[in-house]
């Protein structure tokens, strides 16, 4: 259990190549435009994409000498359970977030995270191979046909959480599934889709957002670790590129998070 007063965002998924590192990187930019103080830790120490990117950030930031607002970020090294919540501890103290992303596989680390999340947020590639995380649905009517183990711990964390809410004054955990390249989904099997995350939803209490295109620009602006967010320092921006951002723009707002928009957007 966590004392934090910061909220905790967790990302977490565990197959890979779902945009989950991305999607964490600009929310957590979005929130520190929005005015919040944010702490970030990367529990994928493998990959590290999410302290990579602000490591570029960091790089330019003072190669431009440009101001580039983001979060405090840094790598988990421990080994126990303990030693983590201490990091996160020692980060949320002047943190008004803290997010984790964790690496694409099963991990005890990311687990931990998720069941001890404010706001869980697990992105997903629009098709059943990456809806098999959390359900599993028949072959001819596309119905789910049972939860995964995913979704269950998630269920029964959220159940605990439930019941701490009121004896231990915590706030009840948030699980948003957030939709990344919709746009490469048939249309057919885009309502399979639309269908089998209604029902299980239903099920087990997590909301459905539309997440972020998969679009070239985001693998383009990884090295200088800038956002869609950066206005001014992008150059030109095609329409693509504009409509990426109010996609960005429409995720973190639907995220429904404590103190977002509380002051003006700097990125507006």
């Amino acid at each position: 259990m966590t004392a934090s007063a910061a909220h905790r965002i967790v990302f977490a998924n565990e197959k890979g190549g779902t945009g989950k590192s991305t999607t964490a990187v600009h929310v957590a930019v979005a929130l520190t435009y929005q005015g919040a103080k944010v702490a970030a830790i990367d529990l994928d120490t493998r990959q590290a994409t999410m302290s990579r990117y602000i490591e570029n950030r960091e790089e330019t930031r003072a190669r431009r000498a440009i101001d580039l607002p983001g979060p405090e970020c840094e790598i988990f090294r421990g080994e126990t359970v303990e030693e983590l919540e201490a990091q996160a501890a020692r980060l949320s103290e002047d943190a008004d977030f803290i997010i984790f992303d964790t690496p694409g596989r099963d991990d005890p680390f990311a687990r931990h995270v998720a069941t001890e999340a404010d706001t869980l947020v697990t992105p997903m590639n629009d098709s059943f191979v990456d809806f098999d995380l959390i359900g599993q649905v028949e072959a001819e009517t596309f119905k789910v046909r049972r939860l995964s183990f995913y979704a269950e711990l998630i269920w029964e964390a959220r159940l605990k959480r439930s019941r701490a809410t009121i004896e231990q004054h915590r706030r009840e955990m948030d699980w948003v599934v957030v939709r990344n390249r919709t746009g490469h989904t048939d249309a057919r099997n885009q309502r399979r889709i639309d269908q089998a995350l209604t029902e299980l939803s239903k099920r087990v209490g997590f909301r459905v957002s539309h997440g972020l295109s998969e679009r070239v620009i985001y693998r383009e602006l990884f090295p200088s670790g800038l956002t869609l967010l950066d206005k001014g320092h992008l150059g030109e921006l095609g329409t693509s590129h504009l409509v990426a951002r109010q996609e960005l723009r429409s995720l973190v707002a639907h995220l429904n998070l404590p103190m977002a928009g509380r002051k003006a957007d700097k990125a507006a």
